[in-house]
């Protein structure tokens, strides 16, 4: 059987987005799912908006929230579906197709995470995560809310989005779920969503920064150290791999340069 899907979208006063993503979502070609949107009082138009899509929209409401987190929580506690995904207002699905994709994917693993397609100014890239993932990859980097499933249970298993925190509570939820509570996971190496680099994580790298190091130095030091010494060990590789492309042109010249001095090719002054 295939698996309930639960799509939650959050929204503040960005109607337009708002209204491309319910766009998306209505579109797709598998229908077993539930839509919640959680709008957070809205004073530009939003709410007319979810009125006039409401008969598309499982459950919504607009009311002020406490922040990005607190009203994903209420996304959560409201769905009742097996997995859950999350496409916050002005994300997209690649296209119509992107849930029935999905529905073959989401079955035993409790996250299941897809590539995602970012776009922004002069910017368009397709972001893939490792197949593997690890303490150093939390460390640098998080898996794509807007391409990833978590089943239902695992909200039950790590619980809720920590509220304390302003940008970076979803990475923190994956880190935890993944590192210490060791929930099963599967990459799935498919284009599945797009996002736009004009969010607040993407418009606040330092603060981004800020709140991971908040996190992250709670933990035992060897957690710490350990991600260090990679770090270093990493920036040794580079340097040592830059020697090396270094080294092969030197030898390529010189041999230029030999073959040169014997007339044995000509270089152009």
């Amino acid at each position: 059987m295939n698996p309930k899907i639960s799509i939650i979208t959050i929204s503040y006063n960005h109607k337009e987005g708002l209204e491309k993503t319910l766009k998306s979502v209505v579109s797709q070609d598998y229908k077993d799912f539930e839509y919640v949107v959680i709008d957070g009082g809205s004073t530009d138009g939003s709410k007319e908006l979810l009125e006039k899509y409401s008969d598309k929209i499982t459950s919504w409401v607009s009311e002020p929230d406490n922040g990005i987190y607190h009203a994903l929580n209420k996304g959560i506690l409201s769905a009742t579906g097996d997995y859950l995904f999350f496409l916050n207002a002005g994300d997209l699905f690649i296209d119509e197709s992107s849930l029935s994709l999905a529905a073959k994917e989401v079955h035993t693993e409790d996250i299941i995470y897809f590539n995602i397609e970012v776009k922004g100014e002069n910017v368009n890239f397709v972001k893939e995560c490792p197949s593997v993932l690890s303490f150093y990859f939390f460390y640098k980097d998080t898996l794509p809310h807007q391409a990833t499933f978590m089943s239902a249970k695992s909200f039950k298993m790590n619980g809720l989005y920590d509220e304390s925190l302003k940008i970076v509570a979803d990475w923190k939820w994956y880190f935890e779920a993944i590192c210490f509570k060791n929930l099963t996971y599967k990459k799935v190496n498919e284009k599945f969503s797009t996002f736009f680099l004009d969010g607040i994580s993407s418009l606040n790298s330092e603060k981004v920064i800020a709140e991971r190091n908040k996190v992250l130095f709670t933990l035992p030091s060897v957690f710490t150290t350990d991600a260090l010494e990679m770090d270093a060990l990493k920036s040794e590789l580079k340097e040592l791999q830059h020697f090396q492309r270094s080294y092969q042109h030197l030898k390529k010249y010189r041999l230029v340069k030999l073959l040169h001095q014997l007339k044995l090719i000509n270089i152009p002054d």
